[in-house]
């Protein structure tokens, strides 16, 4: 078993997948993030499993050219694994679906707040001496905007409840969800160009795919109201980093709250710094508790693996 990607931050991992697997898997630690490096890595360990994190690519050739026959993902999004090479060669996946998903939801509503009454703004002012109520311009009311979800999935869902009573009304764009489920929590579906039309407060949570990939882009910021927020936890890259720093630039959106990126950590990212852009590090997921729940799954995974058992959380059985 080879763990990658320079996950020392799951403290006690390698202790929990030994202690759960009964002694029977060797547990090698390494740091390896990129494809060239995956498969070093997992030839000089003789590994035929590998638990990564989001920053390793686990690649065709990765998969092809090694010996692995699980991959583990400690973490939601299998975003990093070509499914489709996995599915060919054999290899089953597996994932941590549940870990943090009162976290991510805490989050999305901090920033959304953050991002939509200033505060962003008025703390770096404020550090300056500028004690200045009026800058930047007013903010809307909440309760007069509608709230926009691109993807409604369970993180979504967990926001629902708390995000639609301060909003004034709520849409959602998701095509895995169907309309009973949405309503339930007050949320009406619609396609994705009506959603943005809509949105005076539109926040991302769709995992990245071949279709989500640059959803939000020029032609969804144009479509938004003017002076819209946009927030972002789901995967970066599902946002044109691009076309939003056009929209920011030119007032169309107002704001924009972020806790991902299209590279993390960010290079050369036209939003980073702005002073109209919110930023965390990929921190919707932490918790002391997700800590724990994240060790726990990726422990049990691989313990099930081992014995042959069904793995909770299987995104793909092959």
């Amino acid at each position: 078993m080879l763990v990658s990607d320079g996950m020392g931050m799951l403290d006690g991992l390698a202790a929990a997948i030994e202690e759960e697997a009964g002694g029977d898997v060797a547990v090698d630690w390494q740091v390896a993030q990129t494809e060239d490096e995956l498969v070093a890595a997992v030839a000089a360990a003789g590994a035929d499993a590998v638990v990564t994190g989001a920053g390793t690519p686990v690649t065709r050739a990765v998969l092809r050219d090694t010996d692995v026959e699980v991959v583990v993902r400690a973490g939601v999004g299998v975003d990093n694994v070509d499914l489709d090479a996995a599915k060919e060669y054999g290899v089953a996946v597996a994932n941590a679906p549940d870990y943090c998903t009162r976290e991510v939801g805490e989050h999305a509503v901090a920033l959304l707040l953050a991002a939509a009454r200033r505060l962003h703004v008025y703390d770096r002012q404020t550090r300056r001496g500028n004690w200045a109520w009026d800058e930047p311009p007013a903010p809307g009311r909440l309760g007069a905007a509608t709230l926009g979800f691109v993807g409604f999935g369970s993180i979504a869902q967990s926001v629902a409840d708390a995000a639609v009573a301060l909003a004034g009304d709520a849409v959602a764009y998701d095509p895995y969800v169907d309309e009973a489920t949405a309503a339930d929590y007050g949320v009406a579906l619609a396609d994705f160009e009506a959603v943005c039309e809509r949105s005076d407060l539109l926040v991302v949570f769709a995992p990245l795919t071949a279709e989500t990939r640059g959803l939000v882009d020029e032609a969804a910021l144009d479509r938004l109201p003017d002076g819209a927020v946009v927030v972002n936890v789901g995967r970066g890259a599902v946002v044109d980093d691009g076309a939003l720093a056009a929209a920011l630039d030119d007032g169309s959106v107002s704001a924009a709250a972020l806790d991902v990126l299209p590279t993390e950590p960010p290079e050369d990212s036209p939003l980073v710094g702005r002073e109209d852009v919110l930023v965390t590090p990929h921190a919707g997921w932490y918790s002391a508790e997700a800590r724990r729940e994240l060790v726990d799954s990726v422990a049990a995974s691989v313990a099930a693996v081992v014995d042959g058992e069904a793995v909770p959380g299987w995104t793909r059985v092959v």
